[in-house]
């Protein structure tokens, strides 16, 4: 089995050939068997170790988003706090405004007291006109009377006397118009005059003064509930800055629970590659000699397409990852992907089938970038349906996550590792994966991963 992880291309062919001539494998000898007992223990703490890990990542996910609608409720609540001085304010101005329009209007209302004074004044004189005129008529009478008893000699002072007994009859008439009209008006000023100067309560209150004390009463009551207002945003403000800083606390706490669980599993997945290497077989062992043939054979594969001219190294070996629009997960394209799609599937495809226990088998890049799954996972992406293309849309994409890149970057002979396999909605699944470095004309050109249930 040491030939298998270390040697060449044709003792791993031999070892995975349950077909060969070879004689069979002497019985497991103690050591081998307590060898077997503890690589499979490693595998379940290793197993633990990773859904550990990623309940805490869970954990790590749903702290930064709890902490980021705190963050946003915190911001709105300043935002009304704002608000809530704003309207404090202009509470404070209209009531300003209302004791200014007190003030303005009592003005007003010693004005009016003055016009009523001048309009009494004005009657008076109309009065006086008319008590002249009927004077004037009862002299123009009398001279009419005596400008007839003088006859023909008296004729044309009788013409002006009843043309002055005639004008002195139309003064009059208007006097008493002025008078009537000059009554109402004082009338009405009086009735207004002291609507604006009743300033009371109660009753003897004006509609003018009610209706400044209705605004004062409202304006009151919006300041009152606008203060309670503001002290409750206050008490919940203060109450969402105590979460935040609990929830930065477990947040701090779970990097550090983190860290110590990626420690764990990677213990684990040291003593497991240590196990496999060590010349005894373990359940792992079949699977890291598919992922170095595998990888052997993409290596052929790539140095040929160079070398026939199908592709440059420069393009092989191109990072620049082009987005493709509208796609979520964010899927991309690279120079090499055209030529990925031609040839990757015959070999991924190829392991995919030859167990029930293999989840996927793919080739990556150093940066973990898949350009071409297995075809059930390559499936067109549904517009706005998140969760189903991550399940189901898993090519064109890069997968730089812990396990990812760590396979990816590996350059030794083999690496086996253990994580949470994330299929989208928060479905999860626990595999083991095998990995095995791509060589092109050597350069370390990324890796070939295959992930298998335990």
């Amino acid at each position: 089995m040491w030939k298998l992880l270390h040697g060449g291309r044709a003792d791993a062919d031999k070892a995975l050939n349950p077909a060969s001539d070879e004689p069979a494998l002497p019985p497991v000898s103690p050591e081998k068997g307590v060898v077997q007992r503890i690589a499979a223990q490693v595998s379940n703490i290793g197993r633990d170790a990773a859904e550990t890990r990623g309940v805490i990542e869970d954990a790590k996910r749903d702290a930064a988003v709890h902490l980021a609608s705190l963050q946003q409720l915190e911001q709105w609540l300043r935002e009304v706090e704002q608000s809530q001085r704003a309207i404090g304010d202009a509470s404070g101005a209209t009531r300003d405004a209302v004791v200014r329009a007190r003030t303005e209007v009592q003005q007003v209302a010693g004005e009016v007291a003055s016009i009523v004074e001048v309009l009494r004044q004005v009657a008076s004189a109309a009065s006086d006109i008319g008590q002249i005129a009927l004077q004037t008529r009862l002299v123009a009478f009398n001279a009419s009377v005596e400008a007839k008893r003088a006859g023909e000699a008296g004729r044309g002072f009788g013409v002006v006397a009843d043309a002055v007994k005639d004008l002195a009859g139309r003064v009059e008439s208007s006097s008493r118009t002025i008078m009537g009209t000059l009554t109402d008006l004082d009338r009405r000023i009086e009735s207004f005059s002291r609507e604006i100067r009743s300033g009371g309560e109660g009753a003897a209150q004006g509609a003018i003064h009610r209706a400044f004390a209705e605004v004062e009463v409202s304006v009151g009551r919006i300041d009152e509930t606008a203060g309670r207002s503001a002290t409750t945003v206050q008490q919940v403000c203060e109450r969402s800055q105590q979460l935040s800083s609990g929830i930065r606390h477990a947040f701090d706490g779970l990097d550090v629970a983190l860290d110590c669980s990626d420690r764990f599993l990677s213990v684990s997945e040291t003593l497991i590659d240590e196990l496999a290497g060590c010349g005894v077989e373990t359940t792992d062992t079949p699977m890291i000699a598919q992922a170095q043939r595998a990888a052997a054979d993409m290596s052929r594969l790539l140095e040929q397409a160079v070398q026939q001219g199908h592709i440059s190294a420069q393009a092989l070996f191109d990072v620049r990852y082009q987005p493709l629009e509208g796609t979520q997960p964010e899927q991309f394209l690279a120079t090499f992907s055209p030529l990925a799609e031609r040839l990757f599937p015959a070999i991924q495809e190829k392991v995919l089938g030859s167990s029930d226990k293999i989840a996927f088998c793919i080739a990556v890049d150093r940066n973990g970038y898949v350009p071409v799954h297995n075809t059930i996972y390559c499936q067109p992406q549904r517009p706005g349906d998140v969760a189903w293309n991550t399940a189901n849309s898993r090519y064109r994409r890069i997968f730089n996550d812990r396990t990812g890149l760590a396979s990816a970057r590996n350059e030794r002979p083999f690496l086996v590792q253990t994580y949470r396999r994330d299929m989208g909605g928060g479905k999860h699944v626990m595999l083991k994966e095998a990995s095995a470095p791509i060589i092109v004309q050597g350069r370390h050109w990324g890796g070939l991963r295959i992930g298998y249930r335990f």
